[in-house]
């Protein structure tokens, strides 16, 4: 019995549920206003959860950056630049590694397919019965970059109070978390694969790209056991000891397309690790899933390499796709850790650097919205392997964990 409680299953079950109740719902758009009276009212009630829910997660997620980041920057202590300056290279070279393993990969791969694409033929999704909005405190990166200050500022001056306030702040968010973020992510999972059904995505859209999906979903694995085997041998510890208490997060990931969204779960299922410090999560899980986003640029590159094969007839030059994947390493470490938020971060670099036009851009995000889930999950795994990373760092450095005095 304690396995239907558990988090995984629920998850489980809040995917096949959605795509169950998806396809039984019939096409309105095919019936008399009488006969979809009922139907419509289904789906505007499930879209209008599901809005709300995402609007709830949206907004909690500033919140938790904050309550993890800077409190485990405070931590830190006199390393806290240093920490810092380690993760962000680390964020790169992850994604940079990622872009042109992808790069390669599609050279040697694509020019064997033979890829038709269609992207027509999606029901409609009605609109949500209302729209409550309920806007964040500030957007992610302004509570990322507010954390990395307060925390750093905080060290410098050795303020003793606001570190008091922020480990207090911890606290509550760690509550939030437990209470309402988890709780709620089933039903929030449920409501998202419900609509994706019921418009076709998983139906039509998804087979036409199946077998690309499934190259770059083997590349996704390929990657997290090349970062995780990397990790395993510098911190000279079994990385499998981070994987098993992943599932949760991966699952979540898959569900909500973000790894900010996904980041409650990240945490839990990181602090489970033995081989984790503490301390190295509070810091690491949340800063990576804003900076570290390997899986979207792994899948990024190789689906930009389709879609120019099959719109303009020929793979963009190797310089060209060099570059493309530096800057994008770049781009990737400031793009918001939200569904489909590494391909809107650098439309423009397709734009510009690979010359894509209105018809290869609209391509390209539908393309990647349909796997963006896996990527994401790719993402929020991977922050497992650099965080084990960071506490082999502080290990053969002999960075204690620094015990703050809150007394005034």
């Amino acid at each position: 019995m304690k396995v239907l409680k558990s988090l995984p299953f629920r998850l489980l079950v809040g995917v096949v549920l959605g795509i169950v109740v998806g396809l039984l719902i019939p096409d309105v758009s095919k019936m008399t206003p009488e006969q979809a009276a009922l139907p419509s009212a289904v789906l505007q009630i499930i879209v209008t959860v599901k809005f709300i829910l995402n609007q709830l997660i949206s907004f909690c997620v500033p919140l938790i950056i904050i309550g993890f980041i800077a409190p485990s920057i405070v931590k830190l202590g006199s390393n806290a630049s240093r920490m810092l300056g380690i993760a962000l290279i680390l964020a790169y070279v992850s994604s940079l590694g990622a872009a042109l393993f992808s790069m390669g990969a599609g050279f040697a791969i694509i020019p064997s397919l033979n890829i038709v694409s269609t992207v027509e033929g999606l029901k409609e999704v009605p609109e949500a019965i209302f729209q409550l909005e309920i806007p964040a405190i500030m957007s992610v990166m302004s509570a990322l970059v507010f954390s990395i200050l307060i925390g750093l500022a905080a060290t410098w001056v050795k303020a003793k109070t606001i570190s008091s306030v922020l480990q207090e702040f911890q606290d509550i968010v760690l509550k939030i978390v437990t209470k309402v973020i988890i709780p709620i992510l089933p039903i929030f999972i449920a409501c998202t694969f419900c609509t994706l059904s019921y418009e076709g995505t998983i139906t039509k859209q998804l087979p036409i790209f199946l077998i690309v999906i499934i190259i770059v979903m083997i590349g996704h694995y390929i990657w997290m056991a090349l970062l995780y085997g990397i990790a395993g041998a510098y911190s000279k510890t079994n990385p499998i000891e981070v994987v098993k208490h992943y599932g949760p997060a991966y699952l979540t990931a898959v569900g909500t397309m973000s790894s900010a969204a996904t980041l409650a779960v990240a945490l839990r299922c990181a602090k489970k690790a033995t081989t984790l410090r503490g301390d190295m999560v509070d810091f690491g899980i949340p800063l990576f899933a804003n900076i570290h986003l390997c899986g979207s640029v792994l899948t990024e590159v190789f689906f930009v390499m389709v879609v120019s094969k099959i719109l303009y007839g020929a793979l963009p030059a190797p310089g060209t796709m060099v570059l493309f994947c530096v800057l994008l390493g770049v781009f990737a470490v400031g793009a918001p850790g939200v569904p489909g938020g590494t391909v809107m971060a650098s439309l423009g670099l397709i734009i510009s650097v690979l010359g894509f036009d209105d018809t290869g851009t609209a391509l390209m995000l539908t393309i990647f919205a349909l796997q963006d889930s896996f990527g994401t999950a790719c993402n929020v795994t991977g922050d497992g392997a650099l965080t084990l990373i960071l506490t082999g760092y502080v290990k053969k450095h002999n960075i204690k964990e620094e015990k703050i005095d809150f007394a005034m």
